[in-house]
């Protein structure tokens, strides 16, 4: 409800966090609206539903959980969120996205003084948002401010895993002249090889802390923004690893092999294989 706007109820420490009762005494005043209930902090029950129309449903529905949970009225707390200001957070949070991926863009280019490069950065980077939040969603999790904290913050991780792995592209790749005898892909492929042990362990060794934060979030404390903030990091640093590795890197050495000099370079490289090979044989 914090992008589309709603209602929100709170029954305060029940006896009974049973979350099929609220669900209940929901229906028993608006039968066709759709609810979610959760449990906030292992003490409180949360519920949520669409904006209603008027004080006397939100009043009716704050009495029934009242008596369904067996508590005194004033331990029913209603807010209520308009979609308006549901709308503002997600303008603000794809302004900040774009901002943020037009900076990376062109500090990239300056730094790897290529914008192919930075562009395959990019699209890696996208390639982890997107796969995150599909997993996100398929999951069941409901997409909250929180979770687009998270989205935002495993960015900059993949970004420092892709800049550790185009800078060994970049120095395998920096004399790819006469004297070199692999191919520009050859030469992409080797930098992938040579930082894969360290993407993987630099993936377990962040993957552990945000696992061990979601798993007291969601089965210890029951809090529910932990869940969502450290849920959304976990899956995005396993994205992040395979990403960078398979997806930005070849995506990289795709952008550049139709190059003239590239494919001068790669001519020559598989013409002394040959005539290296005539040789052998003929030896």
């Amino acid at each position: 409800i914090e992008f589309t706007g709603g209602s929100q109820f709170t029954v305060e420490a029940p006896s009974n966090r049973n979350q099929d009762i609220a669900t209940t005494a929901v229906r028993s005043v608006l039968p066709n609206v759709t609810t979610k209930v959760t449990t906030v902090n292992n003490r409180d029950i949360r519920v949520q539903t669409a904006q209603l129309k008027s004080e006397q449903q939100s009043h009716d529905v704050a009495a029934a959980l009242a008596k369904a949970y067996g508590v005194a009225d004033d331990k029913v707390n209603t807010s209520f969120i308009g979609p308006s200001w549901g709308e503002g957070v997600t303008r603000q949070s794809l302004w900040g996205l774009a901002i943020f991926l037009a900076l990376t863009f062109l500090i990239l280019a300056i730094y790897f003084r290529t914008w192919k490069m930075s562009a395959a950065s990019i699209l890696g980077l996208l390639d982890v948002l997107v796969i995150t939040v599909g997993v996100y969603a398929l999951a069941g999790f409901e997409i909250s401010p929180a979770a687009v904290i998270g989205f935002l913050t495993i960015l900059a991780y993949s970004l420092y895993d892709t800049t550790v792995v185009f800078d060994k592209i970049r120095e395998n790749t920096s004399e790819e002249g006469t004297k070199s005898s692999r191919t520009f892909g050859e030469a992409v492929n080797l930098a992938v090889n040579q930082t894969l042990v360290r993407s993987i362990n630099t993936a377990v060794i962040a993957a552990l802390p945000v696992g061990a934060i979601l798993f007291i979030g969601a089965f210890w404390l029951g809090a529910q923004t932990l869940t969502d903030i450290s849920l959304s990091i976990f899956v995005g640093i396993i994205v992040a690893a395979y990403s960078t590795l398979f997806v930005a890197a070849p995506l990289y050495s795709l952008f550049r092999e139709n190059e003239s000099g590239i494919r001068a370079h790669d001519k020559r490289v598989l013409e002394a294989r040959d005539r290296a090979t005539v040789s052998a044989v003929e030896v």
